[in-house]
């Protein structure tokens, strides 16, 4: 009970410091907002048809919606994956769709397509490469985890390669600047048409795995307990993995590839409430979607020029992960 009541205490924690995250996320920015012009905005926008309306209703508030679906989808799919596959070290890039999904983006900047053709674009190409990452692993006649990572490594060098030439043939003058600002990560074109596009297959997806949480519990063990104790792994892993599959395309196609977030995240959510996925699933979501606002915040504010995202959560995640193995070393060393 006394565990119970902790989680549920640190879940409410995790929402109301998310919340106000995403508050004063609203009021930064070129355009300076107080708290009470912000909130009489959210709560009467009809009664005050000016610019800080626009500016609260049209340009941050889609920005900080998208920021947070977006973390909160990295970092719940990395939760799953590292049970799913049960290393620590795994994280969304592992499966092969992220890369996917950034030559789909890659290849629509090139051919000059419409944003939504690219979203398209994106979107389909990621779910693609999880479906060649089952063909590989089922040519080597076995599905196992081992198969799975190791597709999944060899379709994310192939798309690597494949993005490096879309980048190799792009116009240097405009053309390649704009695949490199996109590869890195923003959530400068927010509007409110993409976070209906992010909202959808997050939503579908984190209830998904949300309603299977106990179950990628008995996943996260070996295969062979895991069947006898009644679990169809195959299916049940298929599942999990188009789950995560879609959010990772998701999340790419509206703002391109953030790193990090999905290994980092995970391990910070464990520390707090462990690795039971009944809990950690929740906590990772929460704790990603914070994380990213306020990476977000400090994309915008930080310089004139807005820094991509992934500079900045690669400048974070590395040696905050660093810290992380430390500690978990000294754990297990006492």
């Amino acid at each position: 009970m006394h565990s119970r009541n902790r989680y549920r205490a640190l879940q409410t924690l995790l929402i109301l410091l998310t919340c106000a995250l995403a508050l004063g996320s609203l009021c930064l920015g070129q355009y300076r907002l107080s708290a009470g012009d912000v909130m009489t905005r959210l709560l009467h926008p009809g009664q005050f048809p000016d610019i800080t309306r626009q500016v609260v209703w049209s340009v941050r508030l889609p920005r900080v919606v998208m920021a947070l679906l977006a973390g909160g989808a990295l970092g719940l799919c990395g939760a799953t994956l590292q049970g799913v596959f049960r290393n620590p070290l795994v994280d969304p890039h592992i499966i092969g769709v992220t890369s996917g999904a950034a030559f789909g983006g890659t290849l629509a900047i090139l051919l000059g397509l419409a944003p939504v053709l690219m979203m398209g674009s994106t979107f389909g190409f990621g779910l693609a490469a999880l479906a060649l990452v089952y063909l590989i692993a089922t040519l080597q006649g076995r599905e196992s985890t081992l198969a799975l990572i190791l597709s999944g490594i060899v379709l994310s060098g192939f798309f690597a390669a494949l993005v490096s030439l879309m980048q190799y043939l792009a116009d240097t003058e405009e053309t390649l600047p704009n695949i490199i600002f996109w590869l890195l990560g923003s959530f400068a074109t927010a509007n409110w048409h993409k976070v209906l596009t992010l909202a959808l297959p997050v939503c579908l997806a984190a209830l998904a795995l949300y309603r299977l949480r106990w179950r990628i519990n008995l996943l996260s063990l070996d295969e062979k307990d895991a069947r006898t104790l009644g679990v169809a792994v195959k299916p049940l892993r298929r599942g999990v993995l188009l789950c995560c599959a879609l959010l990772v395309a998701a999340q790419v196609a509206v703002s391109g590839s953030i790193a990090w977030v999905g290994l980092v995240i995970p391990h910070l959510a464990r520390l707090l409430v462990g690795a039971d996925h009944r809990r950690l699933l929740p906590t990772a979501f929460w704790l990603g979607g914070g994380f990213m606002i306020m990476v977000d915040d400090i994309a915008r504010t930080l310089t004139a020029a807005e820094i991509p995202l992934g500079i900045i959560t690669a400048l974070f995640g590395a040696p905050v992960f660093t810290g992380l193995l430390a500690y978990s070393s000294r754990r297990r060393a006492q």
